[in-house]
């Protein structure tokens, strides 16, 4: 017996990790310097790590409580109905049901170029169709409405990533609004918001209240530092809100998960702090490297090296690990998490040293 055809599945390519590179390298992992994955340098919400050690003694009963409890959190903080808030496990798990929501063999979906490929992979997970819109390094990674319009051809999803990984520019509200305004009546807009903290710009989850033709996905893994426990979100339509039950797999989101993701959210100074050493690590990569980099809203910089494998390779053997973005499509940068700043100063020397 075989499985089915997957050879238009192309593996998600993660960040080098610190134990596979510190066993490679012959050194231990407190030696190196690890910004390829965007984690949060800061650690997880100390709140959250309170949470997890209570609720250990719980893990015993599945988390429909907790489950209840973060649902209506996250509508109260984001003025919609419980209904509409779909967790999941992590991000690409909300990716997954909206598109168990919305893609019938043979859909097509639209998403950029460069970007995040977990978009592409859960359309073809669902037996969905893939075309691109190309976001340009000559102009900056600009995302507009027009740009997406004109590689639009009647997809039933198109991608929004903003700020965007790993460019980092970031699509304009007023932006949006004419994408979906311009979009048929059968397409949904998704805007992914991973990184939506680290921005000062408006949400999409205005227009979310509004229409029935955008959803928003956000992750507890960047901000929150809760990347190792998997929690993510949808903000969906209210239209159609109760899809949910129907497509959700049964208790996706632990118990532990939940309760993290509950006691984050009241974590509001490890949340400034984070967003803060953020901005100082962007404004301090852009003033240090010796290369291009393009202005970021994420907490990450992408900086232009001109082979972005020798660069991380030579990065690699001092002891930093970063990004190599061969696999976004841009094999002449890396991009950088946002460290502390020692872990940021030691990242620049790296590069620049490879430089």
């Amino acid at each position: 017996m075989e499985p089915r055809d997957l050879s238009a599945h192309v593996p998600y390519e993660a960040g080098r990790g610190i134990e596979e590179t510190a066993r490679e390298l012959g050194v231990t992992p407190e030696e190196l310097t690890k910004l390829s994955s965007n984690e949060n340098a800061w650690g997880p919400s100390p709140k959250a790590v309170v949470a997890l050690r209570e609720a250990a003694a719980t893990v015993h009963a599945y988390p429909k409580a907790s489950h209840a409890n973060l649902t209506e959190q996250l509508a109260n903080r984001f003025n919609v109905t419980d209904e509409q808030v779909w967790v999941a496990n992590g991000g690409d798990g909300a990716l997954d049901y909206l598109a168990r929501a919305l893609i019938e063999p043979g859909d097509r979906v639209l998403v950029s170029e460069p970007g995040f490929a977990y978009y592409a992979m859960s359309a073809r997970f669902h037996h969905g169709r893939v075309n691109h819109y190309p976001l340009e390094k000559a102009d900056g990674f600009a995302q507009t409405a027009d740009r997406v319009l004109d590689s639009y051809d009647g997809e039933r999803i198109v991608y929004v990533t903003s700020p965007h990984n790993p460019a980092g520019t970031e699509m304009p509200l007023e932006e949006v609004e004419r994408l979906a305004d311009q979009t048929a009546d059968r397409t949904l807009v998704v805007v992914d918001e991973a990184y939506a903290e680290f921005s000062e710009s408006p949400s999409a989850v205005k227009l979310v209240r509004e229409r029935d033709d955008v959803a928003v996905l956000r992750t507890f893994s960047k901000v929150y530092g809760l990347a190792g426990c998997r929690l993510g979100y949808a903000l969906v339509p209210p239209a159609w809100g109760d899809a949910y039950a129907r497509i959700n797999t049964p208790f996706a989101a632990s118990e532990l998960a939940c309760r993290a993701g509950l006691a984050a959210l009241e974590d509001d100074e490890h949340v400034e702090k984070t967003v803060k050493g953020a901005r100082r690590a962007r404004e301090y990569m852009y003033d240090n490297l010796e290369c291009r980099t393009f202005e970021s809203q994420g907490n990450f910089v992408l900086a232009e090296v001109g082979d972005g494998t020798r660069v991380f390779e030579a990065a690699k053997q001092a002891g930093v690990i970063v990004r190599d973005t061969t696999s976004f499509g841009l094999p002449e940068c890396v991009r950088i998490t946002c460290g502390t700043p020692a872990m940021t100063e030691r990242a620049v020397e790296a590069v620049n040293d490879a430089l």
